[in-house]
């Protein structure tokens, strides 16, 4: 099967399966940290094994620019780019900026961590400094 372009494989991940753009962008930004420093577009796409095509990796760059994910300065025609943030620090941005879309965040906060596993409301709890609420017998 190909991509929009022709290319056989294009834009795909294993066994020739569409990789999400969330995918996509933590690869993006896997290879932007494992940079020397501010790195091209094309420096990106070739640490990807050459796919997903240059135009893609551009979109994603400046997909992760908007969420603040990387910065990016001229160099001569082209762009460098760097990373600001790494795969978690990604997820948690997105996870921001859903809770930024809504009116009541109190609402949104308390829907979230009620509905957290145990363990994942524990670490929670860690993170902020709280003690676990007394067991209900």
């Amino acid at each position: 099967m190909s991509d929009q372009d022709g290319r056989p494989g294009a834009g795909r991940g294993p066994a020739g399966s569409r990789r999400g753009q969330g995918e996509l962008e933590a690869l993006v930004l896997t290879a932007l940290r494992a940079a020397p420093g501010p790195v091209t577009a094309a420096w990106v796409q070739e640490r990807l094994g050459g796919t997903p095509a240059l135009t893609t990796v551009i979109t994603i760059l400046t997909r992760l620019l908007s969420k603040e994910a990387v910065t990016r300065e001229r160099s001569g025609r082209a762009f460098l780019w760097r990373a600001t943030a790494d795969v978690p620090g990604l997820a948690a941005l997105r996870m921001r900026r859903v809770l930024d879309r809504e009116a009541d965040r109190e609402a949104v906060l308390t829907s979230f961590v009620s509905a957290l596993p145990p363990d994942d409301e524990r670490t929670l709890r860690e993170l902020l400094g709280q003690p676990d609420p007394p067991a209900e017998e």
